[in-house]
């Protein structure tokens, strides 16, 4: 078994994501809230403190890999769980392109003879050969990274309040005394939408929450809200205490090494600049390691190709990060670095994916009310983080209505991959009836192209599922049907009865799923009863015995009395 991450490691990992966004929130909001922009900053961190409560429930309730995905697989259809991970996905390939490009540019302010595009996909391949080296080996690089962006950080806080008490607070007044564009509301408004890009990377702790020690997950979230609380804010008031407005704004894509160069001179801006170039640096790794959670959740659930889960002596999924590093640098190539298209796939993508995030929590409330939690958010903390998130979509299509339009752009043809492997089986069937038509003759192309296409849909609805129940009747037997006929693509189903000594099978049961085998004449129905006790060792033991993966089998929400915690039954879901 792989060396679990600690609190350090795991939060090192997702935090160079969130806090890299120092770099550029801070301006960002500036530019739209103007002096008022600290107290935008304040309200993101208000609404993260509110998504701390939603993930720590619903990861707390499903610990597997897959962030957004796991929460929606789990609690309503397969499709839905689909989009949300398209969505995943597209937000890491933006962060990891727009991460590693801006990364470059400002080692390119200190040593300016490196190209930008090949050292950009070079740094790309470099996070690619440490991913596929393994997670453990990742998280020492992103250890010091972190540590080191945060001393950067305390380094530059310090040292511009010194200057703002030696130097008085003449630029703070009149900064504060400008007039504020729209009006203070509007301001807050368009300051908190661009803003809320500081939280990019929250999401991704629970991507790769299975590689990470008990009770780690909920301090990751705790660790990345205070870095988020106290730095962002704090640096967007001393930029304005700092330096004039004006000169904020025409220079968003450097403040804190302007910042450093006002407060302390060149060295400090210069030790910015490193830092910059470190944890955005960081930030790539986040993404590659953030995606090889999802995309083998995704194609141990069929949704991608199962080539991805081959693994080397590392036990590393390496064609993962190998296909990302091909993805990222083909965008990388074709927008040529271009932050503005990058942006637009970014915002909108990682904004929709918080906001699936608190639908999958409205869900799992509603739908998995028997479901062990170690913590609840409350309905009015669920309602305003959703409508904060939903807001700040809107906002920033207002700001940047071009954005998308871009997103789209690249949203469909992801889709179009993972649509296709969700309903292949319908497609196969379709090509089939196509080749009837075309070739009349039926000539060698024809039995050639029916062989393969009749091979590739046997090979998919092979795929035998185990449904484990005790006590169901027909009215929920037959939802397990729906279940499995609307989001699987299968002919075989066993359900199964695990009898310990003296217990019997419930009266009715074997009826039941005989009626069932009537109603379903396409599947086969297999009913088993199997001595021993449920649990996780029973599960594995099937599954090893049938050569079933345990994320083919599936159960219904277990209560409180339930002995074990759903972590421990492997990749098993709940379907009803």
């Amino acid at each position: 078994m792989s060396k679990k991450l600690n609190q350090l490691e795991a939060t090192a990992i997702c935090g160079n994501d969130i806090s890299s966004s120092c770099l550029y929130v801070s301006a960002l909001a500036i530019v739209y809230a103007g002096q008022y922009a600290w107290v935008s900053l304040l309200i993101v961190a208000v609404v993260l403190f509110f998504f701390r409560r939603i993930y720590g429930e619903v990861v707390g309730a499903l610990p597997l890999n897959g962030g957004a995905y796991n929460a929606l697989l789990n609690t309503t259809k397969k499709s839905t769980a689909s989009l949300a991970a398209s969505l995943t996905v597209l937000s890491y390939m933006a962060t990891a392109v727009i991460s590693a490009s801006e990364a470059v540019k400002y080692a390119y302010s200190i040593w300016n003879v490196i190209p930008i595009i090949p050292t950009t996909i070079g740094l790309l391949l470099l996070f690619m050969g440490l991913v596929i080296i393994g997670i453990g080996e990742s998280s020492k690089v992103a250890i010091g990274i972190f540590i080191f962006h945060l001393i950067s950080l305390t380094l530059l806080c310090g040292f511009c309040l010194f200057f703002l008490f030696e130097n008085g607070f003449e630029t703070l007044l009149a900064n504060f005394s400008k007039p504020v564009k729209g009006g203070i509301i509007a301001a807050l408004f368009l300051g908190f939408s661009a803003a809320m890009l500081g939280i990019s990377g929250f999401e991704s702790s629970a991507n790769y929450v299975e590689e990470q020690q008990k009770g780690v997950f909920p301090k990751t979230l705790r660790n990345m809200w205070i870095v988020v609380t106290v730095f962002n804010p704090l640096i967007a008031f001393l930029a304005l205490a700092l330096i004039p407005m004006d000169t904020v704004v025409a220079n968003q894509d450097s403040l804190l090494s302007l910042m450093g160069k006002t407060a302390s001179g060149r060295w400090l801006a210069y030790i910015i600049g490193i830092d910059a170039a470190l944890v955005l640096s960081g930030a790539v790794l986040t993404s590659f390691v953030g995606v090889s959670g999802l995309m083998q959740r995704m194609a141990l659930d069929r949704i991608l190709p199962k080539l991805l889960l081959k693994k080397n002596k590392k036990g590393s999924a390496y064609f993962i990060p190998l296909m990302f590093f091909l993805l990222c640098t083909s965008i990388l190539l074709i927008t040529q670095g271009n932050l503005a298209k990058l942006a637009g796939v970014y915002t909108i993508a990682f904004l929709s994916v918080m906001c699936l995030f608190g639908i999958g929590n409205i869900l799992l409330k509603v739908n998995r009310k028997r479901l062990p939690r170690p913590e609840r958010a409350s309905w009015l903390v669920l309602f305003i983080a959703i409508v904060a998130v939903g807001s700040a979509i809107i906002g920033n299509i207002y700001l940047n209505p071009a954005y998308l339009a871009i997103f789209i752009e690249y949203l469909i043809p992801t889709l179009a991959v993972i649509f296709f492997m969700l309903y292949r089986v319908r497609i196969y069937k379709a090509f089939l009836q196509v080749l009837e038509y075309a070739f009349p003759d039926k000539g060698k192309l024809f039995h050639k192209l029916r062989s393969i296409t009749t091979k590739a849909l046997n090979e998919v609805n092979s795929q035998q599922f185990v449904y484990f129940t005790n006590h169901d009747n027909v009215a929920k037997l037959n939802k397990i049907m729906q279940y499995v006929k609307h989001n699987e693509s299968t002919r075989r189903i066993k359900i199964i009865t695990v009898l310990d000594t003296g217990e019997i099978v419930p009266e009715n049961l074997k009826n039941d799923v005989k009626v069932l085998d009537r109603a379903y004449p396409e599947i086969a129905i297999e009913f088993l009863e199997e001595p021993g006790v449920f649990g996780p060792e029973k599960i594995y033991e099937l599954s090893k015995r049938w050569g079933i993966p345990t994320n083919f089998m599936f159960i219904g929400s277990p209560g409180d009395s339930f002995p074990y915690k759903i972590e421990e039954l492997g990749e098993v879901r709940l379907i009803i």
